[in-house]
């Protein structure tokens, strides 16, 4: 199957060669959950705060399927 993986700000400097315009256009197994590509890719699951799948929040353990976009951000901070 065919995903497309964004990743935000930190996560962006875990993936050698990332193109924050471009994503990765990567091909997981059927069955492969975010926290599973999250890995695959070199990024730790700890790492992770949000996860949206398809423009609409998610997690970590949801499965994924054909075409799903996946966005993952590090925990942020602000006030």
């Amino acid at each position: 199957m065919h995903v497309k993986a964004m990743l935000s700000t930190t996560l962006r400097d875990m993936v050698p060669g990332y193109d924050p315009h471009a994503g990765l256009d990567l091909e997981p197994a059927s069955g492969t959950t975010a926290g599973q590509l999250a890995e695959s890719i070199g990024i730790p699951v700890k790492e992770v705060k949000i996860v949206m799948i398809n423009g609409r929040s998610s997690s970590l353990e949801a499965q994924l399927h054909e075409g799903d976009r996946v966005a993952l951000f590090p925990p942020v901070g602000g006030g």
